[in-house]
């Protein structure tokens, strides 16, 4: 028995059911009653909702990652968790693995039975996302989707600021190792680095697209070697620290013969070898925000479109020196 049979029965959408009985504050005593009695005749019952001390459903939170892997999302996770844990919410992660299949088919789903939904980095088309918003509340982290709240930390202005930066250290060819196919996120950071190269006049070379893996930065630091780039900025941090290890291997010295910039600044980014120069981007905070901002949708009637911005910065680190031949 699901929550949609239950709307059905009862006449109303799926979004009322899911309020009624996750959450009885957000409808009327009547309402409650109807659609509480005609799932008790339906013979639905949910193991998913957390009971208060006064013995009521506060609902259920979901949050919607592109993948496991990447150290920065365990600070979305935990500011997410610990905004929903405050809040007596049960929260649910899901990891879509990088597959655009699997985050649609995810959102087709939770939008059912959660509610209401953070999703980070979403890799689906925007269409996909409002009509899972047409059925449950959605806030997007880090990509601006029409129509839809969310939270985007500025790190295309943190890239910018490291090309700047890497400029002012006499580099003039620069290569970018870009982030997976169909990442707003990737897109935004290219193009702030495109105007920023166009403004000083040096040469900004895109390599490839990569998933945001270490064995994926070892693959990217053999193709940043053949682009002859004095410098190089990766899309995220586990691929620059993944082609760290692969520049020793190769006998690049780092920064010696090649500067690497990161982004994220995630654990460990401070003690790589050498320790990463990246855009710090507040992630936790993030995760906190987002959080915060769908559950105001819950107990608000206000439904209009915010949108929230979080500053980055570059963090310097050993990983950057002068352009050889400038020193």
């Amino acid at each position: 028995m699901t929550i949609t049979e239950i709307a059905a029965a009862c006449g109303v959408a799926p979004s009322t059911a899911s309020r009624a009985l996750s959450n009885p504050n957000r409808v009327s005593a009547e309402m409650y009653e109807r659609i509480s009695r005609k799932a008790t005749e339906m013979g639905y019952a949910s193991a998913m909702l957390p009971v208060t001390p006064k013995g009521r459903a506060r609902g259920t939170i979901a949050l919607v990652l592109p993948n496991l892997t990447n150290p920065y999302n365990l600070d979305l996770i935990r500011g997410s968790h610990a905004q929903a844990r405050a809040a007596d919410y049960l929260h649910v992660l899901v990891s879509s693995d990088e597959s655009v299949h699997a985050e649609g088919v995810w959102l087709r789903e939770l939008a059912r039975t959660v509610d209401g939904i953070v999703i980070s980095s979403p890799r689906c088309d925007d269409a996909v996302l409002q009509a899972a918003a047409d059925t449950v509340p959605i806030v997007v982290v880090n990509r601006d989707v029409p129509g839809l709240s969310g939270v985007v930390v500025d790190t295309a202005a943190g890239m910018a600021q490291a090309l700047d930066y890497l400029v002012s250290l006499g580099h003039r060819s620069i290569a970018y190792v870009r982030g997976p196919v169909g990442s707003w996120t990737d897109r935004a950071r290219f193009a702030a680095l495109t105007e920023a190269a166009e403004r000083h006049g040096v040469e900004l070379i895109a390599v490839g697209a990569y998933l945001p893996t270490l064995s994926a930065g070892a693959a990217a630091s053999d193709a940043v070697v053949l682009t002859g780039a004095t410098s190089a900025i990766f899309f995220n941090d586990t691929l620059a620290v993944g082609a760290l290890a692969r520049f020793r291997q190769l006998g690049v010295d780092v920064p010696e013969q090649l500067s690497v910039v990161g982004c994220d600044d995630i654990f460990g980014a401070s003690f790589s070898n050498p320790p990463l120069t990246t855009v710090t981007s507040p992630g936790e905070r993030a995760g906190h925000d987002a959080t915060d901002l769908l559950m105001s949708r819950f107990s608000s009637r206000d439904r209009s479109r915010r949108l929230d911005r979080l500053a980055a910065h570059l963090s310097v680190r050993e990983s950057t020196g002068p352009a050889p031949g400038s020193r």
